[in-house]
């Protein structure tokens, strides 16, 4: 798919790295965040600013969103000062995760002023939006999911979940209530033995040796925990977010979901306790202070 200028809105953690991509890929890119500092680093490599997201939508066709919450997406792309406003766009992407049924708003109202909706939510933190390697969800007209196959593989890996709104949320809401799962149960797990005696590096290597192998004890728990730095790559709000979404959603279809309820409560207590803007890892620190030790450090 050809297109003179690639637009992109929400230059945040996720965001900024993926619009570097699109920018290293030769594509001349208009950006807009919120945090003028964000847009002027994209500035600084070769982007150019714009003054809101309108003149982002009135400057290029294509336009990549990666915004916090159902609201914020719902205002940038089709607000009254939003990227369909601006008249030139024709399709919207967006990165972000908001949930099947605001994404069937979106689409709806996006439909009505003219502009296609692609809804292409990823997952793989920070170190995948880097170096491309993001698990790419996408859900839209197949004829425009091949069109934009080639600018979306900069991003990471494709996958193609069907034509109706929704789908690609509906896949990153499950794989996001799995991921703060093992988080939240893995830091049950680690304390346990920690608070028996149990070194937490040995603990780890047994446990990513055997059948308890997930994600947290990969990658989360030894980066972010056992460093005490708790500074994974993702808020506990935006994981919170995600879960209050995902259960939501599966209620809404008759689907119960007591396991997930149990850790949307205990994201629930991190957020209380350590605030919006603290790292999701640090739901071990609840259960550390709990029994009374710490895992590492």
């Amino acid at each position: 798919m050809k297109t003179e200028v690639i637009g992109f809105v929400g230059l945040g953690r996720m965001g900024a790295p993926m619009a570097r991509r699109l920018l290293e890929a030769g594509h001349p890119l208009v950006v807009f965040d919120t945090q003028p500092g964000a847009v002027a680093e994209l500035v600084r490599l070769g982007a150019r600013g714009a003054a809101d997201a309108r003149e982002v939508g009135a400057e290029a066709d294509l336009v990549f969103t990666s915004l916090p919450t159902p609201a914020v997406v719902r205002a940038v792309a089709a607000g009254e000062q939003g990227i369909a406003a601006g008249g030139r766009v024709k399709t919207l992407v967006d990165l972000s995760t908001i949930g099947p049924r605001a994404a069937g708003e979106i689409a709806v109202a996006l439909g009505e002023q003219g502009v296609a909706w692609v809804e292409a939510p990823v997952s793989g933190g920070i170190k995948g939006a880097e170096a491309g390697t993001l698990a790419v969800m996408v859900a839209c007209p197949e004829p425009l999911f091949e069109a934009l196959a080639p600018i979306l593989q900069r991003l990471g890996k494709l996958f193609f979940t069907g034509e109706r709104p929704g789908l690609a949320q509906t896949a990153k809401l499950a794989n996001n209530l799995l991921s703060a799962a093992a988080m939240v149960i893995s830091s049950e797990a680690m304390v346990m033995g920690v608070k028996a005696g149990l070194d937490p590096q040995v603990l780890l290597d047994i446990i990513n040796a055997g059948s308890g192998r997930n994600s947290a004890t990969v990658d989360k728990i030894p980066r972010a925990v056992l460093s005490r730095r708790f500074d994974y790559g993702f808020a506990t709000e935006l994981s919170y977010k995600d879960t209050r979404l995902c259960i939501d959603e599966a209620e809404a279809m008759g689907v119960p979901m007591p396991v997930g309820g149990l850790i949307r409560q205990m994201l629930a207590a991190t957020h209380a306790k350590y605030g919006p803007a603290s790292d999701f890892t640090s739901v071990a620190r609840i259960y550390e202070e709990w029994a009374g030790v710490a895992i590492g450090g």
